[in-house]
């Protein structure tokens, strides 16, 4: 079959409400979910091999599930006055569920590894005809092969749940599936938890200029994660992670790529770190676990030519040192110590963000018939050149970086840098 004859058709689209009364009420959402960046569609596609009935039977979790996390169920409001904030209006009338047939085997497309055989589009829930897409927490498609395998494609909006949070939702939902009478962790929703510090002055407006970026995807042996890890450990005595060291070669590889005429120009790392574990505090047990958007944007910034001839260790180096500030900088952000907001970011092209899919809890969700083969996230937006960490397919193991972070003139040297190891 050429490409052109995969087709995958919408079989049926619903709105799936809670199986039972939820409570109608105005969601205030918290200081940092409201952090504008946040409002879009957080796209991704979740493989599984084998499935049976894996609509119908998704389908009915989705509603149980939407009992605990009404919330998704909702509907974004904009606020009237320009001052005003975004809330949810926890309407209870359903998050969009569409059911899809696609004419293949999962074999037959390579069990969607990238390049996709089947364009994304058709994978993923196309918009509700009366809702705008931002305004709908959540759509879900689950998409059926002639194999028996099934994909599901979820689009969830950021400023509902962070990535852990968002995992933790889909893993209630997995749960329903199998059976289990209630899912194992109860969510928390109180926004009352994180600090809600003075509103500093917003800066300028921030630039979101189209930056022509293309994709590319890349992985790293894990021969040569180990390398790094050892040679880490001898020099510095201490441990690193393979996301430090998917984070330096990604800098460094683009850094080396975008060729900055001046060396002296700084280049900027950015990832979001949860920051979950410092308000512990104000969790009210254990068994709870919040739900919405508790992160803390992490920078490391440098001198171009600087990161462009370190050693990889070094420049790991770096990154933990940044990583260890965490605790006291979102401490002194919840104070409102700061002079200036640490989530207000850049988009430039001298900006690299780096998203971390591989710890967040979506490798582990089984709806019934075993965990996905394959997880592809989807870059955010074309003003942000990003990098997403996830794994290769199994039974590969290893890092894989799907980028979405230089324009077409610098990505044969992007792709010859992420081969120098």
């Amino acid at each position: 079959m050429s490409m052109s004859s995969y087709v995958v058709t919408r079989v049926s689209k619903s709105l799936v409400s809670p199986s039972e009364p939820t409570p109608n009420e105005i969601l205030n959402l918290s200081a940092i979910d409201r952090v504008p960046g946040l409002r879009h569609g957080v796209r991704s596609i979740h493989v599984f091999k084998h499935g049976h009935k894996p609509g119908k039977v998704i389908k009915e979790a989705l509603s149980k599930a939407l009992v605990l996390y009404y919330p998704f169920a909702g509907r974004f409001v904009d606020p009237d006055s320009p001052a005003g904030e975004v809330t949810v209006a926890c309407t209870g009338e359903g998050a969009y569920f569409i059911e899809a047939t696609a004419n293949c085997s999962l074999e037959d497309v390579n069990y969607l590894d990238l390049p996709l055989m089947i364009p994304e589009h058709q994978l993923l829930p196309d918009a509700h005809p009366e809702v705008a897409p931002l305004n709908m927490p959540l759509m879900m498609q689950v998409t059926e092969f002639t194999c028996g395998g099934f994909t599901v494609g979820i689009i969830s909006i950021h400023s509902m749940a962070d990535g852990l949070g968002a995992a933790q939702f889909i893993n209630a939902i997995a749960e329903l599936s199998r059976g289990v009478d209630k899912p194992t962790k109860k969510p928390l929703r109180h926004q009352e938890i994180i600090p809600n510090p003075l509103k500093l002055p917003a800066g300028p407006p921030v630039a979101l200029n189209d930056l022509k970026l293309v994709n590319s995807t890349f992985d790293i042996s894990l021969d040569s994660i180990n390398r790094i890890k050892t040679q880490y450990l001898n020099e510095m005595g201490n441990y690193c992670s393979t996301f430090d060291i998917s984070v330096a070669k990604a800098w460094q590889a683009r850094t080396r790529a975008i060729k900055l005429e001046d060396n002296n120009a700084k280049v900027h790392i950015c990832f979001f770190a949860n920051t979950r574990q410092y308000l512990d505090q104000k969790m009210p047990n254990s068994e709870e676990s919040y739900y919405g958007n508790c992160f803390y944007p992490v920078t490391v910034s440098a001198p171009s030519g600087e990161v462009a001839n370190a050693e990889v260790v070094e420049l790991v180096k770096l990154i933990k040192e940044a990583k260890a500030r965490l605790a006291s900088e979102f401490a002194e952000w919840g104070r409102g110590g700061m002079k200036e907001d640490p989530y207000e970011l850049e988009f430039t092209y001298n900006w690299l963000f780096v998203s971390d899919w591989t710890r967040l809890g979506f490798q582990e969700v089984d709806y019934g018939w075993g965990t996905p083969v394959h997880i592809i996230p989807f870059a955010y937006f074309d003003f942000m050149a990003v990098a997403i960490i996830g794994s290769p397919p199994a039974p590969n193991n290893g890092a894989r970086l799907m980028t979405q972070c230089v324009m077409k003139a610098h990505l044969d040297d992007l792709v010859k840098q992420m081969t120098i190891f």
